[in-house]
This record gives structure tokens, C-alpha cells and sequence, in this order.
């Protein structure tokens, strides 16, 4: 079981910056593959990015490529997504998921934990 709780979410102009962080319970967070989700309001859950467990491979949506940077810290059980130059299209609840898999991480359908999810809010 690994339990995952999402910080760092809140209102910023466009053109902005913030840092999401996911926090992991459990001494296996290493095994995993981590990957970032989001969902704005009437629309499905999409990929954002993932990284590999050891954190030497990394994967990105389109959309954010470029502005937005994922890691993680595998001492402190821990993945991060730093988004830049913010966009009011960025705007949706983000979401941080555990996969076992090594492939396919951009299929939420990989995932087999999932966080609660923070708010993200771009003005323009």
C-alpha cells in the first residue's frame, strides 16, 4: 500500500511559478514509477508527466513541455512538479499516482495509487 498526499497548489497569475509536491508513505516509494495527472472541471483526467524510479527517465505532456519539470527524491519519498510560465489553461485539480509498471505511463489505467489532488488556479 502507498498512500500519496499532493501539496503546493493555490492561485497564481499567468506567467507565474509553483511547485507541487506529492509526499509517499511507506518504505517503497522507490519501486515505483511517479507520475502527475490533472483534471479541470468537465473534462477527463490527462497526463502531465512521469518519471521512471530511479528518476533517470522522464516523460511529458505536449502541453507542458518545457514549462513544466517533474523529479523526485527517493530519500525523502517524494515527487515534485515545478511548473513555469503558468497558463490560464493550466488550470485544473492536480494529481500525483503510483505505478508498478515501467511502460505506457501516460495511461492513467498504469496507476495503482492515486493522491486526493490540489488545486491549481491560473488567472490571466
Amino acid at each position: 500500500q502507498v498512500q500519496l498526499v499532493e501539496s503546493g497548489g493555490g492561485l497564481v497569475q499567468a506567467g507565474g511559478s509553483l511547485r507541487l509536491s506529492c509526499a509517499a508513505s511507506g518504505r517503497t516509494f522507490s519501486m515505483y514509477s511517479m507520475g502527475w495527472f490533472r483534471q479541470a472541471p468537465g473534462k477527463e483526467r490527462e497526463f502531465v508527466a512521469a518519471i521512471r524510479r530511479s528518476g533517470g527517465s522522464t516523460y511529458y505532456a505536449d502541453s507542458v513541455k518545457g514549462r513544466f519539470t517533474i523529479s523526485r527524491d527517493n530519500a525523502l519519498n517524494t515527487v515534485y512538479l515545478q511548473m513555469n510560465s503558468l497558463k490560464p489553461e493550466d488550470t485544473a485539480a492536480y494529481y500525483c499516482a503510483a505505478s508498478s509498471s515501467r511502460i505506457k505511463l501516460v495511461e492513467r489505467e498504469r496507476y495503482d495509487y492515486w493522491g486526493q489532488g490540489t488545486q491549481v488556479t491560473v488567472s490571466s
